[in-house]
Protein backbone atom coordinates (compact mmCIF):
# COMPACT_ATOMS: atom_id res chain seq x y z
CA UNK A 1 0.00 0.00 0.00
CA UNK A 2 2.82 2.41 0.85
CA UNK A 3 4.45 1.78 -2.53
CA UNK A 4 1.11 2.21 -4.31
CA UNK A 5 0.54 5.56 -2.59
CA UNK A 6 4.09 6.68 -3.38
CA UNK A 7 3.76 5.80 -7.06
CA UNK A 8 0.21 7.13 -7.43
CA UNK A 9 0.20 9.89 -4.83
CA UNK A 10 -0.70 12.71 -7.21
CA UNK A 11 -3.77 10.90 -8.56
CA UNK A 12 -4.89 9.71 -5.12
CA UNK A 13 -4.42 13.20 -3.65
CA UNK A 14 -6.64 14.91 -6.20
CA UNK A 15 -9.24 12.13 -6.31
CA UNK A 16 -9.56 12.44 -2.53
CA UNK A 17 -10.09 16.17 -2.81
CA UNK A 18 -12.53 15.59 -5.68
CA UNK A 19 -14.67 13.16 -3.68
CA UNK A 20 -14.57 15.39 -0.60
CA UNK A 21 -15.64 18.42 -2.60
CA UNK A 22 -18.35 16.43 -4.42
CA UNK A 23 -19.84 15.20 -1.14
CA UNK A 24 -19.66 18.72 0.27
CA UNK A 25 -21.36 20.11 -2.82
CA UNK A 26 -24.14 17.52 -2.58
CA UNK A 27 -24.83 18.28 1.09
CA UNK A 28 -24.79 22.05 0.58
CA UNK A 29 -26.79 21.67 -2.61
CA UNK A 30 -29.51 19.66 -0.90
CA UNK A 31 -29.87 22.28 1.83
CA UNK A 32 -30.01 25.09 -0.74
CA UNK A 33 -32.51 23.15 -2.86
CA UNK A 34 -34.79 22.44 0.10
CA UNK A 35 -34.61 26.05 1.24
CA UNK A 36 -35.79 27.09 -2.21
CA UNK A 37 -38.55 24.47 -2.09
CA UNK A 38 -39.81 25.81 1.26
CA UNK A 39 -39.68 29.36 -0.04
CA UNK A 40 -42.07 28.33 -2.82
CA UNK A 41 -44.30 26.24 -0.49
CA UNK A 42 -43.18 22.95 -2.04
CA UNK A 43 -42.06 19.66 -0.48
CA UNK A 44 -38.46 19.12 0.48
CA UNK A 45 -36.50 16.11 -0.81
CA UNK A 46 -34.29 13.54 0.87
CA UNK A 47 -30.55 13.41 0.29
CA UNK A 48 -30.87 10.34 -1.92
CA UNK A 49 -33.62 11.96 -3.99
CA UNK A 50 -31.50 15.09 -4.40
CA UNK A 51 -28.54 13.05 -5.68
CA UNK A 52 -30.80 11.63 -8.41
CA UNK A 53 -32.25 15.04 -9.28
CA UNK A 54 -31.61 17.06 -12.41
CA UNK A 55 -30.60 19.98 -10.22
CA UNK A 56 -27.60 18.12 -8.77
CA UNK A 57 -26.71 16.48 -12.08
CA UNK A 58 -26.73 19.77 -13.94
CA UNK A 59 -24.63 21.51 -11.28
CA UNK A 60 -21.96 18.77 -11.39
CA UNK A 61 -21.86 18.25 -15.15
CA UNK A 62 -21.82 21.97 -15.87
CA UNK A 63 -18.34 22.14 -14.40
CA UNK A 64 -17.12 18.79 -15.70
CA UNK A 65 -17.80 19.58 -19.34
CA UNK A 66 -15.89 22.86 -19.14
CA UNK A 67 -12.88 21.08 -17.67
CA UNK A 68 -12.82 18.47 -20.41
CA UNK A 69 -13.21 21.20 -23.05
CA UNK A 70 -10.21 22.99 -21.56
CA UNK A 71 -8.08 19.86 -21.91
CA UNK A 72 -9.28 19.18 -25.47
CA UNK A 73 -8.34 22.66 -26.65
CA UNK A 74 -5.08 22.73 -24.68
CA UNK A 75 -3.95 19.38 -26.11
CA UNK A 76 -4.74 20.54 -29.64
CA UNK A 77 -3.31 24.03 -29.27
CA UNK A 78 0.02 22.86 -27.85
CA UNK A 79 0.66 20.76 -30.97
CA UNK A 80 0.78 23.80 -33.25
CA UNK A 81 1.08 26.86 -30.99
CA UNK A 82 3.93 27.82 -28.67
CA UNK A 83 4.77 30.25 -25.89
CA UNK A 84 8.51 30.79 -25.71
CA UNK A 85 9.82 30.42 -22.17
CA UNK A 86 6.68 28.70 -20.86
CA UNK A 87 6.84 25.37 -19.11
CA UNK A 88 3.42 24.58 -20.62
CA UNK A 89 4.73 24.79 -24.20
CA UNK A 90 7.26 23.08 -26.40
CA UNK A 91 9.86 25.17 -28.22
CA UNK A 92 8.51 27.15 -31.21
CA UNK A 93 10.81 25.28 -33.61
CA UNK A 94 9.32 21.95 -32.48
CA UNK A 95 5.72 22.77 -33.34
CA UNK A 96 3.76 20.12 -35.23
CA UNK A 97 3.27 16.35 -34.99
CA UNK A 98 7.04 15.63 -34.89
CA UNK A 99 8.91 12.76 -36.52
CA UNK A 100 8.40 9.05 -35.87
CA UNK A 101 11.86 8.93 -34.35
CA UNK A 102 11.15 11.66 -31.83
CA UNK A 103 7.74 10.21 -31.01
CA UNK A 104 9.26 6.73 -30.59
CA UNK A 105 6.73 4.97 -32.85
CA UNK A 106 6.97 2.14 -35.38
CA UNK A 107 10.57 0.91 -35.53
CA UNK A 108 11.72 3.53 -33.01
CA UNK A 109 9.47 2.26 -30.19
CA UNK A 110 11.35 1.32 -27.03
CA UNK A 111 11.12 -2.09 -25.33
CA UNK A 112 7.97 -2.24 -23.25
CA UNK A 113 6.07 0.23 -25.43
CA UNK A 114 2.43 -0.49 -26.26
CA UNK A 115 1.97 -2.84 -29.23
CA UNK A 116 -0.05 -0.21 -31.09
CA UNK A 117 2.90 2.18 -30.90
CA UNK A 118 4.77 -0.25 -33.18
CA UNK A 119 1.85 -0.71 -35.56
CA UNK A 120 0.89 1.14 -38.73
CA UNK A 121 -2.38 2.51 -40.07
CA UNK A 122 -5.49 3.05 -37.98
CA UNK A 123 -4.13 1.39 -34.83
CA UNK A 124 -1.17 3.76 -34.65
CA UNK A 125 -3.44 6.72 -35.46
CA UNK A 126 -5.85 5.84 -32.65
CA UNK A 127 -3.08 5.28 -30.12
CA UNK A 128 -1.26 8.45 -31.24
CA UNK A 129 -4.44 10.47 -30.60
CA UNK A 130 -5.91 8.45 -27.74
CA UNK A 131 -5.54 11.22 -25.14
CA UNK A 132 -7.41 13.72 -27.31
CA UNK A 133 -10.06 11.15 -28.28
CA UNK A 134 -10.85 10.24 -24.67
CA UNK A 135 -10.96 13.89 -23.58
CA UNK A 136 -13.24 14.75 -26.51
CA UNK A 137 -15.60 11.87 -25.70
CA UNK A 138 -15.71 12.94 -22.05
CA UNK A 139 -16.45 16.53 -23.08
CA UNK A 140 -19.20 15.63 -25.53
CA UNK A 141 -20.72 13.11 -23.11
CA UNK A 142 -20.74 15.48 -20.14
CA UNK A 143 -21.96 18.39 -22.29
CA UNK A 144 -24.87 16.30 -23.57
CA UNK A 145 -25.69 15.02 -20.08
CA UNK A 146 -25.54 18.57 -18.74
CA UNK A 147 -27.89 19.77 -21.48
CA UNK A 148 -30.40 17.00 -20.71
CA UNK A 149 -30.35 17.56 -16.93
CA UNK A 150 -30.51 21.32 -17.46
CA UNK A 151 -33.44 20.89 -19.83
CA UNK A 152 -35.29 18.71 -17.29
CA UNK A 153 -34.61 21.18 -14.49
CA UNK A 154 -35.71 24.12 -16.64
CA UNK A 155 -39.01 22.42 -17.51
CA UNK A 156 -39.57 21.55 -13.84
CA UNK A 157 -39.28 25.24 -13.05
CA UNK A 158 -41.60 26.06 -15.94
CA UNK A 159 -44.19 23.64 -14.55
CA UNK A 160 -43.84 25.05 -11.03
CA UNK A 161 -44.75 28.46 -12.42
CA UNK A 162 -47.60 27.10 -14.59
CA UNK A 163 -45.68 27.89 -17.75
CA UNK A 164 -45.25 25.79 -20.90
CA UNK A 165 -42.43 23.26 -21.11
CA UNK A 166 -39.95 23.63 -23.99
CA UNK A 167 -38.45 21.05 -26.33
CA UNK A 168 -34.79 20.00 -26.12
CA UNK A 169 -33.84 21.85 -29.30
CA UNK A 170 -35.33 25.10 -28.04
CA UNK A 171 -33.63 24.73 -24.67
CA UNK A 172 -30.10 24.24 -26.09
CA UNK A 173 -30.56 27.35 -28.24
CA UNK A 174 -31.86 29.38 -25.30
CA UNK A 175 -29.67 32.16 -23.82
CA UNK A 176 -30.19 30.60 -20.36
CA UNK A 177 -28.32 27.45 -21.42
CA UNK A 178 -25.46 29.27 -23.12
CA UNK A 179 -25.06 31.74 -20.26
CA UNK A 180 -24.46 28.82 -17.91
CA UNK A 181 -22.03 27.15 -20.31
CA UNK A 182 -20.02 30.21 -21.27
CA UNK A 183 -19.56 31.42 -17.70
CA UNK A 184 -17.64 28.20 -17.03
CA UNK A 185 -15.76 28.13 -20.33
CA UNK A 186 -14.35 31.65 -20.00
CA UNK A 187 -12.85 30.90 -16.58
CA UNK A 188 -11.15 27.76 -17.91
CA UNK A 189 -9.66 29.58 -20.91
CA UNK A 190 -8.37 32.38 -18.67
CA UNK A 191 -6.76 29.86 -16.30
CA UNK A 192 -4.89 28.12 -19.15
CA UNK A 193 -3.70 31.42 -20.65
CA UNK A 194 -2.54 32.59 -17.21
CA UNK A 195 -0.66 29.35 -16.54
CA UNK A 196 1.07 29.52 -19.92
CA UNK A 197 2.37 33.04 -19.42
CA UNK A 198 2.97 32.89 -15.64
CA UNK A 199 5.44 30.00 -16.03
CA UNK A 200 7.60 32.23 -18.23
CA UNK A 201 8.30 34.65 -15.37
CA UNK A 202 7.35 32.89 -12.11
CA UNK A 203 8.91 29.84 -10.43
CA UNK A 204 8.08 27.12 -7.92
CA UNK A 205 11.12 25.17 -6.85
CA UNK A 206 10.71 21.42 -7.18
CA UNK A 207 7.48 21.52 -9.20
CA UNK A 208 7.39 20.02 -12.72
CA UNK A 209 4.94 22.81 -13.56
CA UNK A 210 7.80 25.30 -13.24
CA UNK A 211 11.15 25.84 -14.96
CA UNK A 212 14.31 25.63 -12.85
CA UNK A 213 14.44 28.66 -10.56
CA UNK A 214 17.60 30.06 -12.17
CA UNK A 215 16.49 29.59 -15.79
CA UNK A 216 16.27 32.79 -17.90
CA UNK A 217 12.73 33.88 -18.72
CA UNK A 218 13.04 33.42 -22.48
CA UNK A 219 14.85 30.08 -22.35
CA UNK A 220 14.15 26.57 -21.02
CA UNK A 221 10.81 26.33 -22.80
CA UNK A 222 8.99 23.14 -21.76
CA UNK A 223 11.53 22.12 -19.09
CA UNK A 224 10.82 21.18 -15.48
CA UNK A 225 12.40 22.45 -12.31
Amino acid sequence: MRRFLRDNGLTVFFLTFFLTALVGQSVAGQHAYNADQLQHDQETVSYGRYLASSSFGRAVLENWQSEWLQFVLFILATIWLAQRGSNESKAPEERGLESDQKQLVKGYAKPGAAAWARANGWRLWIYSNSLLIVMLVLFLGSWFAQSVTGWTEYNDEQGAHDETAVGYGKYVSHPHFWEQSLQNWQSEFLAVAAMAIFTVYLRQRGSPESKPVGAPHGDATGTSG
